[in-house]
């Protein structure tokens, strides 16, 4: 059965689709998702105010009235101490909407997200292997609270101090905001605006051009309401005046202030206002540390730990941090809350109520107030405390940040662990904050090499410069373990070459291949140094190094992954040297008999990409696609949906692109640009994704347009030192001759065949700088133009891919005498004919109709122009579709009704025609038809199947 290519996906939207609810099922009781047409409109609801002005307390009465009217309400909130603890907010939000659920029902609801999302949300332990990467984390975070919405409508998510949020769940939540507006959800959210980080732009308006609403003091008349309420409906003007011009009308000194008159017993008169200004002074800073401190030792030893825990304090925890036992605790938290510095107990009376402060604001003075020594003591000893009660690395390490190093060797082995966590779950940022830290502490001599390894591995996705730099350094310690040296060396050499620095990458692979004294570690360095190499423009030894990989590639029976690497990127040279399709294939075969997996860390995709592709060249698309489809599911399974998913849609494009789907390789490469300008602008994906776009619009007639993406993503010089496919110098003079700048596009692509050509890089199939070369010499040198086709010519024949001969051929008849140009392009429909080139075909249709018009042979060009009519308008080629169109009107012929595009199943005939060609029988005479109609029968069926002739029996067998 042959295996589709997904379509492509941005955000957890399918982009020819959008609808939002196909999966819901999956998600909870089965009942039939809203339809997105349906679906109540929501939106985002912020507030920005200073601290006290009530956002708490509005945020309050939002949930209450929510809960009312019957809303599903999530909330959370951030915590001052709790801002490098990845995923706190998130986890507030989504965990007691599924903590409850068994593992299997969690399975069950969340399915492929499962292992993306469980470990962030503390639903379940990271896992071994790579971890999934931030965006995709990000997208299973979104299918969750989407799912959520459409399940359990109408949603109200309120967020409280979100100037405290964790940058995880902070640029997730901004990141989302605006689908708010798509669903059946209300997202609000408070913060401090001069405290909001840069994460949180989202939330200021900045896009949607809604500001936020801030909130004003008290007035007052409002003040004097809230005192008469709270002290006594006796109290007179002149003390509500002075009230309100102590407080300055602010909420929560305010209600504090109210509550130490009532305990007081102060009389709200005129004669009682004199004593408020010193009340007041005992609400916040130095007068409330004051207040604490007549509490008594013990109490302000547990203040002291509760604000050194941040939130959701247990009172054994904060018993064992203060060093007090359990009745110590009872009599001290009931003073603090006597004193309104805890909030008063609201459930249940018993041990296991957690404390809370009354207010930030309070908490953010309690903890200011510790001495520096003591608090950075009272972080060691949470930390420790954390372990014992079985919370973690995780929950000590965010204590460990705070303390000074020490050379303490649980101190590391605590900041690795969590790193791990961290990093496995897809906060890669903590985990290099921690691992930072760790080699500050500094671990023991021996550890050093595996901490800084560790560190560049947390640091590879956002700061490539930062890993080699740590990778570096972890190479220069004296590694005793040979498996860790060599983990070093492949992680290196990898963020080199992604960094566009191949010359190091193979460089260090030699001298490390030259060091080890295991067989098959060297061989594996051999096989990635032949890999950087390959992608090297500027390799001075490219035919030696062929010539060692040819050989090498012929001993190895492909036992292992690497030696199953190795064939693979034999099957690649042998593509890139023109060498023929035939023993292109045979290798490419080879290395995936034992499977090649395009998602394990260590290794990169690259090998599984270079041999997909080895399959396109030689006219075998479908397989390609089969290839990349499965390749897809395995970056989605495993949640790297930034740049690596990226790769996979463009290619996937650019595979569709040459089988003449342009529209489906439009969609393909535009959803793989959305994903790259995720991960960031000028990036190796972006750059790829740019390049495709432009080739395709080129085909699709759209010029200018593809002008416009190229200099809107500054696509051009410099171009990368590594090869690409398409060749982006290529691209870029084949854009420069749409435009009819014919003399830059020819130096430029003088240029690329200077770099390729020394180094055997022949292979027009793959890059055919020569075609375009020969179309910008053929006004002005025609005879040189000739000479350059015809060796393009000679190059894909030795190559021997049917669309590569027909594509060479057309080009070579555009530049050739007319009375050589109709048995050229006679020849290039004929090859083209046996291909599943689809665009390729349509434009050698065209020109021979047009050359056959021009020799007044009008018969013979109609059938042509027709047949390249219906061809081009089924490829999406617009532009070529009206070339058509002119040359039949110029021929005195009026266009045939076009008919809708097919799909890709085979009709009977064909179906008969392909597996009697198979068979080597006479199709004709079996069913009947002359040799052309065969012909014209088999050309469908390898367009269809996406292969030529010498692939049909096997792409017959996966159908």
């Amino acid at each position: 059965m042959t295996m589709r290519a997904p379509r492509p996906r941005v955000d957890g939207e399918t982009v020819t689709s959008g609808s939002a609810g196909a999966d819901a099922d999956a998600y909870g009781s089965g009942a039939p998702a809203r339809p997105r047409a349906a679906a109540r409109r929501g939106g985002v609801l912020a507030y920005a105010a200073p601290a006290g002005l009530g956002k708490t307390t509005l945020l309050a009465e939002i949930r209450r009235r929510a809960a009312a009217r019957g809303c599903t309400v999530l909330s959370a909130r951030g915590g001052d101490q709790e801002q490098r603890v990845a995923f706190h907010v998130a986890r507030q939000l989504l965990q007691p909407q599924l903590a409850h659920a068994s593992d299997a029902e969690l399975r069950e609801r969340l399915g492929s997200w499962y292992d993306i999302v469980g470990p962030a949300l503390g639903l379940r332990a990271a896992g071994e292997g790579a971890p999934p990467d931030p965006q995709g984390l990000r997208d299973g975070l979104d299918w969750v609270l989407t799912h959520l919405a459409v399940r359990r409508d109408p949603l109200v998510v309120v967020l409280d101090d979100v100037h405290w949020a964790d940058p995880e769940s902070l640029g997730w939540l901004a990141a989302f905001a605006p689908r708010a507006e798509e669903l059946p959800m209300l997202l609000v959210a408070a913060y401090r605006p001069d405290e909001l980080p840069d994460e949180g732009k989202e939330f200021t308006g900045h896009r949607s051009g809604q500001r936020p609403h801030g909130l004003a003091p008290l007035t007052s008349a409002a003040v004097a309401h809230l005192v008469r309420d709270r002290v006594g409906a006796h109290a007179d003007d002149a003390f509500c005046r002075d009230f309100w011009t102590v407080t300055s009308g602010n909420p929560f000194e305010a209600v504090e202030l109210a509550a130490k008159v009532r305990d007081r017993g102060l009389e709200p008169t005129a004669h009682g206002a004199r004593h408020l200004r010193d009340l007041a002074a005992a609400l916040k800073g130095s007068g409330l540390v004051t207040r604490l401190e007549r509490l008594g030792v013990a109490t302000v030893r547990l203040a002291w730990a509760c604000a050194v825990l941040g939130t959701e304090i247990s009172p054994q925890l904060a018993g064992a941090v203060a060093g007090l036992g359990g009745e110590a605790v009872a009599d001290s938290a009931a003073r603090l809350r006597e004193a309104r510095v805890l909030a008063g107990a609201e459930g249940a009376e018993g041990a296991d109520e957690h404390l809370e402060f009354v207010h930030p604001l309070i908490a953010t003075t309690v903890y200011r107030s510790i001495p520096a020594a003591t608090r950075v003591a009272l972080h060691g000893q949470a930390a420790w405390c954390v372990v014992d009660a079985g919370l973690g690395p995780t929950a000590a390490a965010r204590h460990l940040l705070e303390t000074h190093p020490e050379g303490d060797p649980w101190v590391v082995q605590q900041l690795r662990a969590a790193a791990g966590e961290n990093l496995r779950a897809g906060a890669p940022d903590a985990a290099r904050r921690f691992l930072a830290r760790a080699l500050r502490e500094p671990p023991a001599a021996d550890d050093r090499a595996a901490v800084l390894y560790e560190l560049g591995c947390s640091s590879l996705l956002t700061e490539p410069a930062t890993t080699v730099n740590h990778l570096r350094a972890a190479l220069e310690e004296p590694v005793a373990d040979p498996a860790l040296r060599h983990g070093i060396v492949y992680r290196l050499s990898q963020v080199l070459a992604h960094s566009d620095r191949l010359v190091e990458a193979s460089e260090l692979l030699g001298r490390e291949a030259g060091r080890t004294t295991d067989a098959r570690s060297r061989l594996r360095m051999q096989a990635e140094k032949f890999m950087w190499d390959a992608f090297r423009a500027d390799e001075p030894e490219s035919p030696a190094r062929s010539r060692r990989l040819a050989a090498l590639a012929e001993r190895l029976t492909g036992r292992d992954l690497t030696e199953r690497y190795v064939i693979g990127l034999r099957a690649w040279d042998a593509t890139l040297r023109a060498e023929p399709s035939a023993t292109a294939l045979r290798h490419a075969e080879r290395a995936l008999e034992g499977g090649l997996s395009w998602a394990d860390e260590s290794r990169g995709f690259e090998v599984p990409v270079l041999t997909a592709l080895t399959f396109l060249y030689a006219d075998r698309p479908g397989r390609a696609e089969e290839l990349f489809a499965a390749g897809t599911g395995e970056f989605e399974r495993q949640g790297w949906r930034g740049a690596h998913l990226s790769f996979a849609y463009t290619l996937l494009g650019y595979i569709r692109h040459r089988r003449g789907r342009l529209v489906e390789a439009e969609d393909f490469v535009r959803a793989g640009l959305r994903l790259a300008e995720r991960v960031g602008p000028r990036t190796p994906a972006q750059w790829y994704a740019v390049g495709v776009l432009i080739e395709v619009l080129l085909a699709r007639g759209r010029t200018e347009e593809a002008a416009r993406i190229a200099f809107d993503h500054d696509f051009g010089e410099p171009f990368p030192a590594a090869v690409t496919f398409p060749d982006s110098q290529t691209v870029h003079a084949e854009l420069l001759l749409a435009r009819g700048r014919t003399d830059e596009a020819a130096a430029e692509l003088a240029a690329v065949g200077r770099r390729l050509d020394p180094r055997g890089m022949r292979n027009p199939a793959w890059c055919p700088w020569q075609l375009h070369l020969a179309l910008a010499e053929a006004a002005t040198t025609p005879v040189r133009a000739r000479r350059t086709a015809e060796d393009a010519v000679a190059r894909a024949r030795q190559y021997g891919a049917p669309s590569a001969i027909g594509q060479a051929l057309r080009v070579t008849a555009e530049v050739s005498e007319p009375s050589a140009r109709v048995k050229l392009l006679e020849e290039s429909v004929d090859r083209l004919d046996q291909s599943p080139a689809a665009y390729e075909l349509a434009r050698s249709l065209v020109a021979l109709g047009a050359a056959l018009r021009r020799t007044e042979r009008a018969g013979e060009a109609a059938e042509h122009l027709y047949r390249g009519l219906e061809t081009a308008q089924d490829c999406g080629a617009d532009g070529l579709v009206d070339e058509a169109r002119a040359e039949l009107a110029a021929a005195g012929l009026r266009p045939r009704a076009l008919h809708p595009a097919g799909t890709d199943a085979l009709t009977a005939r064909e179906r008969t025609a392909a597996e009697l060609t198979v068979r080597d029988e006479d199709a004709a005479a079996a069913l009947g038809i002359d040799t052309t109609t065969v012909g014209r029968l088999l050309s469908s069926v390898y367009r269809k199947l996406g292969t030529d002739r010498s692939g049909l029996a096997q792409a017959l067998g996966r159908r």
